[in-house]
């Protein structure tokens, strides 16, 4: 009975243990896509480097109005940023699900604007140091 038990207790143990890395994950999630869309508002190219991974990609399917697929890297958003030809709206940001695989999770985002409202989905990557950082972005945009 004794070994039942303690069975149960440090099973017990490594389901709270679990949760409560999951709830700092999704927390730790939330606050980089969180900083992503300020730094977007303010078009803080600095800041928004910060929230990306070096590969990030941003894939934009049929996007302001083209029938094409666009790939663009960190370095051409980030320039866009800067020269303001994206961002600068003051937006609001709803994080509707995040689902997490470990070092890898993603998350769909409505950043609703004055302008346009984007839904966007987000690859994330846990990096060695436990900081998450967006690599992805596939958005898709309504007119308001």
């Amino acid at each position: 009975m004794k070994n039942n038990n303690l069975v149960l207790i440090v099973f017990a143990l490594m389901f709270i243990t679990g949760c409560v890395a999951q709830d700092d994950d999704n927390s730790r999630i939330k606050a980089v896509i969180t900083q992503f869309s300020k730094a977007g508002d303010n078009n803080d190219a600095v800041m928004l480097e910060t929230c990306l991974d070096d590969n990030y990609r941003i894939v934009m399917n049929r996007l302001f109005g083209s029938s094409d697929v666009s790939v663009m890297d960190k370095a051409v958003y980030l320039d866009k940023i800067h020269l303001k030809e994206f961002g600068g709206d003051s937006r609001i940001l709803t994080i509707e699900k995040i689902v997490l695989n470990e070092t890898t999770a993603s998350a769909k985002v409505v950043l609703k604007g004055t302008k346009s409202t984007f839904t966007s989905l987000f690859a994330l990557v846990k990096d060695t140091q436990g900081n998450w950082k967006i690599i992805g972005e596939m958005p898709i945009m309504q007119q308001i």
